[in-house]
């Protein structure tokens, strides 16, 4: 039986206060940090094969190191509040249930790393969600743990925020530090990467929620411990968020490189209303699609690459086999031609021309082409900007029309996708991810859960 980490909380309404976070043990990783240098706790981390859990999965020791040994200069650490991947919904939840675990990741990064000065730039949307951290940011100045001079030692750790536009380009780190400086978000090109400039040209580490909540618990178990949680190279326990036709959407606290097969019927319950499995995205709608035959496969960083898609930030998005592809592709084309940030000619023009093509596939005007059109197109837009937002573009775009063209062009004979018999009642079905969603996490009684709900 897993032992939960990360939401081992979440059943502790108290824990959100000072006084019931610490009464669980709370702060306790970072009074273990202050014992330690920051050499020792980078190695830690790397011992523990943490990586990024925003999505990018870099070595986050690694990225710790690459700060300059000048610490005369002043650095930043900013915290990636901004989830907006469509899909994903961790970091709000996190925020909202445990909010002194992610402040404990925050302080024992500042301590590591000698930064004094911590940014949160949080969704503007997410309006409860700061609410509950700024209270909770008192509450721990209070207490001495954040501040000056914390629990009486040289340590400063100042934690400010600032609401972000609602933007999907500002979870890119590099928009992301140009919002908070009060720019454009837009991309900058790297190198030099944030650890050299950052905010305000300052050297500056850029970490996702999840991230930074996983350090109390893996210096206390200690990164060797904690690498053995995981599956090779991809260490500790995973924050997992299934949605779409499941039985059991939510999200689920599980061992890095559990299968897919595994979260989707074991955990997740099967597909709802008993229908077939159609297609799967594991990692928000960036991700390229998987067919129903190719989920047997490790939801961990490496695996996923080697199947030709990523994990991103673990947004698994189900789709059963009444969904219309064809419907998917437009809802994934329309998002993203609506929030390219135009900085670059291909992906400004080729997110356009991408949904145009679409809608055009819908309305049954396409000509026979523009499926090779639409590849070509997203081909050409992969790689050659300066962030990897048409990359995101292209990935499920030409896996759904790789993996899918047959039905694809069933609707081009059909003349488009107007409630026909292909696509079962009128108007045809668009895959939906909406709904409530409850918190499910390892070890669990499903019906006892059910019977608190």
């Amino acid at each position: 039986m897993l032992e939960l980490l990360l939401t081992k909380n979440f059943a502790n309404p108290a824990a959100i206060s000072i006084d019931g976070y610490l009464k669980a043990g709370g702060y306790e990783g970072f009074k273990k940090a202050l014992t330690m240098t920051g050499d020792q706790i980078i190695e830690e981390m790397k011992k523990g094969n943490l990586r990024g859990r925003g999505g990018a999965g870099f070595s986050c020791g690694m990225k710790w190191s690459f700060l300059p040994k000048d610490k005369t200069i002043p650095r930043y650490l900013c915290v990636n509040a901004d989830e907006g991947e469509p899909g994903t919904f961790k970091d709000r939840l996190y925020m909202a249930r445990d909010p002194h675990h992610l402040i404990e990741g925050i302080a024992i990064a500042c301590h590591a790393l000698e930064i004094y000065e911590c940014w949160i730039y949080i969704r503007g949307e997410f309006v409860k969600e700061r609410e509950i951290l700024e209270k909770a940011v008192a509450e721990a100045r209070e207490k001495g743990l954040v501040g000056d001079k914390v629990l009486g030692t040289s340590s400063n750790v100042r934690i400010r925020f600032y609401s972000g536009a609602g933007a999907y380009i500002c979870g890119e780190e590099t928009a992301l530090l140009s919002s908070l400086e009060g720019n454009k978000g837009y991309p900058r090109l790297k190198p030099p990467f944030p650890a050299i400039k950052g905010l305000y040209q300052k050297p500056t580490i850029v970490n996702n929620v999840e991230t930074l909540a996983c350090l109390p618990e893996l210096l206390l178990m200690g990164g060797e411990a904690y690498a053995k949680l995981g599956s090779e190279k991809n260490g500790g326990t995973k924050l997992y968020c299934l949605s779409g036709h499941v039985k059991k959407p939510g999200l689920y606290e599980l061992p890095m490189g559990v299968s897919l097969r595994e979260l989707i019927y074991t955990h997740g319950g099967g597909i709802r209303n008993d229908n077939q499995l159609k297609a799967v995205q594991p990692g928000g709608s960036s991700s390229a699609i998987l067919t129903a035959g190719e989920i047997d496969v490790a939801l961990d960083f490496d695996s996923l690459m080697k199947a030709g898609t990523m994990l991103g930030s673990a947004a698994i998005m189900v789709m059963d086999d009444k969904t219309c592809m064809l419907q998917a592709l437009r809802v994934i084309t329309r998002f993203y031609a609506h929030e390219s940030c135009g900085q670059c000619s291909p992906c400004r023009e080729g997110t356009l021309w991408a949904d145009k093509i679409v809608k055009k596939l819908i309305e049954g005007t396409a000509k026979p082409r523009e499926l090779d059109d639409l590849v070509a197109i997203c081909n050409n837009m992969a790689g050659k900007t300066i962030c990897v937002f048409s990359d995101a573009v292209q990935m499920p775009v030409v896996s759904i029309v790789k993996k899918f063209r047959a039905e694809l062009e069933e609707h081009q004979r059909r003349g488009g996708c107007q409630g026909h018999t292909l696509c079962g009642d009128a108007p045809a079905r668009r895959p939906s991810f909406a709904g409530q969603f409850k918190l499910i996490t390892r070890p669990f009684d499903y019906a006892s859960f059910e019977s608190r709900s």
